[in-house]
């Protein structure tokens, strides 16, 4: 049977070729509120059915939709969608506001017949993926410390260009969403790129604590998000996170910076300029003055079977191919062979990062303790307190 997907926000088709690349999945339904860019995009993927109005589409015979809008509309969409009888893969983050992530728990919870996933795409990254195999197998002893980073100056997105733009076409245009629920907002507003991967590779552990630091303003004072923020995650175990978000300094995008320390070695991805992902692991009686790198492609076996049996068609979904295996999973899980490997527990808590961060930096750094989304049992267990 053909499992028919809709996709909300005709800007958001990142997953789209990956959905053409399983059998018996067809993306049938578009939406979009922008009339002629809908259409183009239609017509341009061969989507046959498009709709300005969400409610007409979640009418339609769809099974799942994909929620690929402003972030401010993710939690209102992807509950309509459930109680449309419809699954949902929704992009990041998950929500904008922490009484949005318990709405959003208590549906799920309440559809439980129908999947939830959060398509936090960095996890699918071949490499990221290595990584993760490589900690399960104990390749780098006891992981007790990671890093992760999303540097990408995207200023001009505040004036509501998805594209490159001069100062002065900039200056004209309107103002963009980003520029509330993003650049108006202080901390860590977009952490899930740099702690979902992490996250999955300290498996098992949750979040337990917040705290955020930041630099104040100094390269574009009309923003009220600050230069640089940093975010210290304290999990359960004891174990430490570090995340660093700056969409605002002038400098080279790095979207994907990770380290992670462990008893008997670490890792470190690319800086840039030449740079190279590396891994060091302690050699029986070695001496610490001469410890070396060494790529990360030395350590090619432990890349999942699956990606390196990739196809073609699959690698060309994006994000270097991760872009099938994120839909790949949904459509598993929708069919009954597995569970959403990020559900909605980890979407509130991943994102949840970034609303704490906000009240902790707004406090002097101070910390926050997150709540545990997946054993809270009353509303009092909803409470945050400074």
């Amino acid at each position: 049977m053909t499992l028919k997907v809709g996709i909300v926000g005709a800007r958001g088709l990142s997953n789209l070729l990956g959905f053409r690349a399983i059998p018996d999945v067809e993306v049938t339904a578009l939406c979009d509120l922008h009339e002629s860019f809908l259409q183009e995009q239609a017509q341009k993927f061969g989507i046959p059915k498009t709709y300005r109005i969400y409610e007409d589409m979640l009418e339609s015979d769809i099974d799942a939709v994909v929620v690929s809008t402003p972030m401010q509309l993710h939690v209102h969409q992807t509950i309509q969608a459930l109680e449309a009888g419809k699954h949902v893969l929704c992009e990041v983050t998950a929500g904008v506001t922490m009484d949005e992530l318990w709405w959003l728990k208590e549906s799920v919870e309440k559809h439980s017949d129908k999947v939830y996933m959060f398509a936090e795409n960095y996890c699918y990254i071949p490499t990221n993926q290595q990584i993760a195999n490589m900690v399960s197998q104990g390749v780098f002893g006891d992981i007790y410390f990671g890093e992760g980073e999303y540097l990408h100056d995207i200023k001009y997105l505040t004036q509501g260009f998805n594209r490159r733009v001069s100062q002065e076409d900039a200056s004209a245009s309107k103002t963009s969403w980003r520029n509330y629920w993003q650049f108006g907002k202080r901390g860590n507003f977009y952490p899930t790129h740099s702690l979902g991967p992490l996250m999955q590779w300290f498996k098992g552990d949750r979040i337990k604590s917040v705290s955020t630091f930041a630099t104040g303003w100094h390269t574009a004072p009309e923003l009220r998000q600050e230069d640089t923020s940093i975010t210290m995650c304290q999990l359960e175990s004891g174990k430490l996170i570090k995340l660093r978000l700056d969409c605002v300094s002038n400098r080279p995008h790095n979207g994907a910076y990770y380290t992670i320390q462990g008893t008997k070695g670490c890792y470190e991805a690319p800086r840039g300029l030449g740079d190279d992902h590396k891994v060091y692991i302690k050699a029986d009686g070695e001496h610490p003055d001469d410890a070396k790198w060494r790529p990360l492609s030395d350590f090619q076996e432990y890349m999942p079977e699956r990606y390196q049996n990739v196809t073609e068609e699959q690698s060309e979904a994006g994000h270097w191919g991760g872009d099938y295996f994120i839909v790949k999973d949904f459509v598993d899980a929708i069919r009954g062979s597995t569970k959403p490997p990020i559900d909605v527990y980890d979407a509130c808590e991943w994102t949840a990062v970034a609303l704490l961060s906000e009240l902790s930096v707004m406090n002097g750094g101070r910390t926050m303790d997150m709540p545990d989304f997946r054993k809270s049992g009353s509303y009092k267990d909803q409470i945050i307190r400074l």
